[in-house]
């Protein structure tokens, strides 16, 4: 995996030896991604960078690459699996790929194909092609969206990053907040593709293709997870064992050494057990998190299925100090603020896997494609709910909002107050309401009255496959992944998602709702193919999830960061109200309320305002 970043010009008057100081800057600014290798190349009115972490073709992966012939210069952030096929589909056609490396196929596949070359890539990637002949840059992600890509257009000239930071080291490119894209952010944690905290940068979709020329912009979706329409089958556990194996096979074909991260639930350990099955004589060592508060802390569950797969365990202990002396870092090098509490456990688990190897295995994915999510039974059991009798839903809601918060993790009394909170609304609605890091009631007391509504197609008559295609396009692809990446990459690891793999996703598509989701049973097929590898007290445990002591951190070690964080005259200029944050802080000191979620989102924000301030008016 790589960092990349370049400048392209469709105006005359580029000033190429300026762009070459600016895209060097980028490169500098995204070291940490690729620390094996960099290169620059300035080439017709473009100047393209990349760092490098050598994967594959360890020896001969340098960037930028040109066809000599058309000069057409490719970088790539990411890892082509299918590279073997495709190189002799290209030879067949007398095009000899020298280099060994699994992206030098891109330059050829491009001129074969035209645009449409992303659609043979199997794989993650983060492309972006310069077409002198046309005078046109194409940029593209991964269907998942699991490597990330930013551009902005200014006065002729195109930009484009791997991060949002290396973006702003440019002083030439002025920068300003885009207020509706930050209450998104405060609402549901991240940033949903095309939108960034900034009005003059955007985001490349997952699965989509931005072509940038003298004319403007043109974007173009060259595949979806269209569950809804999807003919739905009854599924075939050996059909999808073939897939899957194929999956984890094709992502751990590396030359490098690699590991798992193992949560001791259902995804991360089959992913460990089919790595363990596939490559039985490889040393395969397994990550996992662990916490000094026992209801958080499932390090046992890991420990137990690494015992059964005979792979070693190496625990990696999260403490508060954790939070208050790392996010401020963390945002300052990737240029975005994001929600999700993991972030920091997530980057303190890469940074020890980094010590012995270059990539990890995880299971992301698993809950979205294959109906994980508890919010998934939730929204039948509202159905039932929603038919009660109006005095007793009236004694249920009180007796629940009475409910004392507990710093233990995802408890009883918290998801039943989610529940209630929602339960009367529209399906889709509730939905975001359950799934939102700061409720519109909430963001109300903050100062936040208008919010961006986002768009998501109702059309369909099943909840489910609503729900799950949008958990898949957001909280995934702009949240969890979002995370995955700039968590591991801090150290120079990556992470490959076998649940993510095109052939995976479009196997889950085809499975009819029941076996996904049955009454309180979640992910009903997944479970029953885990069963081939894991015991049934790993694939039937209880799900608890990747969470942190946040709730008790903030009351007790982090109370005094955080309020200092709060207090930080900075909030108001994304619309929030200091004092409305500080009350939700005492409110959850004083065991009113469980605002740990809110609070948290607060808090990146104010560091992430911190750092854009030093980066001069906005």
């Amino acid at each position: 995996m790589c960092g990349v970043c370049g400048m392209a010009s469709f105006r005359d008057g580029f000033d190429s030896g300026a762009a070459s100081t600016h895209v060097h800057a980028m490169v500098e600014a995204l070291a940490h991604r690729g620390p094996d290798e960099s290169g620059l190349l300035n080439v017709s009115s473009a100047v393209l960078g990349a760092t490098r972490l050598a994967i594959r073709g360890v020896h001969s992966g340098k960037q930028p690459i040109v066809d000599r012939d058309s000069g057409v210069m490719i970088v790539c952030n990411g890892e082509i699996d299918n590279h073997h096929d495709l190189r002799r589909w290209l030879e067949d056609r007398g095009r000899k790929i020298e280099l060994a490396t699994d992206i030098a196929v891109i330059p050829g596949l491009y001129l074969e194909l035209g645009d449409a070359f992303v659609e043979r890539l199997a794989g993650v990637f983060a492309v972006a092609v310069w077409d002198p002949r046309q005078q046109r840059i194409l940029l593209a992600r991964d269907r998942a969206g699991e490597r990330p890509l930013f551009f902005a257009l200014r006065d002729g000239v195109v930009r484009f990053a791997t991060e949002i930071a290396a973006l702003a080291s440019d002083p030439a490119l002025p920068l300003s907040f885009d207020l509706p894209a930050l209450r998104g952010y405060l609402q549901f944690g991240c940033f949903v593709a095309p939108t960034t905290p900034f009005n003059e940068i955007q985001k490349v979709s997952p699965a989509e293709i931005v072509t940038i020329d003298a004319q403007g912009v043109s974007r173009r979706r060259y595949w979806r997870w269209n569950v809804a329409v999807t003919p739905k089958r009854s599924p075939s556990l050996d059909e999808f064992d073939k897939i899957f194996r194929e999956s984890v096979r094709r992502q751990s074909d590396v030359d490098v050494p690699y590991g798992v991260f193992l949560s001791g639930g259902v995804d991360s350990s089959l992913v460990s057990a089919v790595a363990r099955s596939v490559r039985p004589d490889y040393k395969l060592k397994a990550y996992t998190l662990r916490f000094s508060e026992g209801s958080y802390d499932e390090g046992h569950f890991a420990e137990q299925v690494a015992r059964q797969l005979g792979i070693e365990a190496v625990p990696v202990w999260v403490k508060p100090e954790a939070f208050s002396d790392g996010i401020g870092e963390l945002v300052s090098l990737v240029g975005e603020p994001l929600a999700d509490p993991a972030w920091i456990p997530t980057a303190l688990l890469a940074r020890r896997a980094a010590q012995d190897m270059k990539l990890a295995l995880v299971g992301e994915g698993g809950d979205e494609l294959f109906g994980g999510y508890p919010t998934y039974s939730g929204a039948q059991l509202a159905e039932k709910f929603a038919h009660l009798p109006g005095p007793v839903k009236a004694v249920i809601k009180r007796a629940v909002e009475a409910w004392p918060p507990s710093d233990k993790k995802v408890t009883l009394s918290f998801v039943l107050k989610k529940f209630v909170q929602g339960a009367e609304m529209d399906g889709v609605d509730r939905h975001l309401l359950w799934t939102s890091n700061i409720s519109p009631a909430l963001l109300r007391r903050l100062g936040i009255e208008k919010l961006r509504e986002r768009f998501i197609d109702r059309s369909t008559e099943s909840l489910l496959d609503v729900v799950q295609q949008n958990d898949l396009e957001t909280s995934l692809a702009e949240g969890l992944l979002t995370k995955a990446d700039r968590a591991s990459m801090r150290s120079a690891l990556e992470l490959r998602a076998p649940f993510l793999d095109q052939s995976v996703m479009e196997f889950a598509a085809t499975l009819p709702p029941a076996d996904r989701v049955s009454g309180l049973k979640t992910k009903v097929f997944l479970k029953r193919y885990a069963l081939r590898y894991l015991p049934e007290s790993i694939v039937h445990r209880k799900k608890r999830g990747l969470s942190v002591p946040l709730p008790g951190w903030l009351r007790g070690p982090l109370y005094e960061w955080a309020e200092s964080r709060l207090r930080s005259d900075l909030l108001g200029e994304a619309g929030v109200d200091r004092q409305a944050a500080l009350e939700l802080l005492e409110e959850h000191r004083r065991r009113k309320a469980d605002h740990a979620r809110a609070l948290w989102t607060l808090i990146v924000l104010s560091e992430w305002l911190g750092w854009a301030s030093k980066r001069g008016p906005r």
